[in-house]
């Protein structure tokens, strides 16, 4: 084989060569930063791309996807207790315009540079937060946490190019004397509320009882008053059909007959309440009718006694 058939072969193989290296592939979802000489010249987006062999590199792949890390740091309160987090992040380049890309590709050395950047920034704005908080308040301001160091992180991440999505405290723990105290705060707050809702209870139900009490004594007077009333009126009625009685029978019976009657009655009385007194009654018919003549004669003088009645003025 001669020599111009070797040169042939040399530069066939020296064209493949750069053919090859003059074509380039990018991922999906996924930037490349190009140099020349070690100087920027352009941003290649996916796909098949050409670029100039042996002298057009690519500097660095930037991926503008979603990235997620986990970061676990120590923070201290107002009051000098320690708080451990256990946070999630969330970020990604603020876009694919090249002023983004090349921030991305250029303000840190590697990617890991940045990493430990972006953790060192999160764990300072929280801890620079949680120093001017006490203990007791951590707990309820988880969101207030994370608003803070958002707002801290977005301005220093533009100018690195990334954009922080979201920020996540998904646990905060305190040492475990902390935690201890702290149940027993929790348990004597409640014990606490449930002593002085059971006092409210027990009042309550006292108050309902006494004013239960007041209307049942205030039924039973009104009840007697009216049982009262009725017995009242029931006597009245009874001394005024007697009354009626009285003045009916006098009317149809013999006058005599009824004095006879109130004397019997009246000795009747004397006999059943005197106190150990003797009464002598002459039960003979003379002495009966002696006794009659008396009353009819005591009757007639009572009448003649008596005023007339008065004249109503014409």
């Amino acid at each position: 084989m001669n020599i111009g058939v070797i040169a042939g072969i040399i530069v066939v193989v020296l064209m493949v060569v750069v053919l090859l290296m003059s074509f380039r592939t990018v991922q999906q979802a996924t930037v490349a930063v190009t140099t020349v000489f070690g100087k920027y010249r352009r941003i290649l987006r996916p796909g098949l791309t050409v670029v100039i062999p042996f002298v057009e590199r690519i500097f660095r792949r930037i991926s503008v996807q979603n990235r997620a890390v986990e970061l676990q740091f120590q923070a201290i309160t107002q009051d000098q207790a320690n708080v451990y987090f256990t946070a999630m992040m969330v970020y990604s380049v603020i876009n694919e315009d090249e002023d983004s890309i090349k921030k991305v590709a250029f303000k840190f050395v590697a990617e890991k540079d940045f990493l430990t950047a972006l953790v060192r920034s999160v764990e300072g704005s929280t801890r620079g937060f949680v120093a001017t908080m006490k203990q007791a308040e951590i707990l309820g301001l988880r969101g207030e946490i994370v608003k803070e160091v958002k707002e801290n992180l977005d301005v220093t991440l533009e100018t690195w190019g990334y954009h922080l999505h979201d920020l996540q405290l998904n646990d905060i723990t305190f040492d475990q004397v902390i935690t201890t105290s702290m149940a027993q705060v929790v348990a004597s707050n409640n014990l606490k509320a449930a002593a002085t809702n059971e006092g409210d209870a027990l009042l309550i139900r006292r108050t309902k009882e006494a004013e239960a009490s007041g209307t049942a004594v205030r039924i039973a007077a009104e009840a007697e008053r009216t049982a009262a009333q009725l017995r009242g009126q029931g006597v009245a009625l009874f001394r005024e059909e007697v009354a009626r009685g009285l003045a009916q029978a006098s009317r149809e019976v013999d006058s005599a007959l009824i004095l006879f009657s109130m004397w019997t009655e009246s000795i009747r009385h004397m006999a059943e309440n005197g106190k150990g007194n003797v009464l002598f009654l002459d039960g003979s018919p003379a002495g009966m009718e002696k006794q009659m003549q008396d009353l009819i004669a005591l009757q007639q003088l009572n009448s003649l006694n008596q005023p007339p009645p008065s004249t109503p003025p014409q």
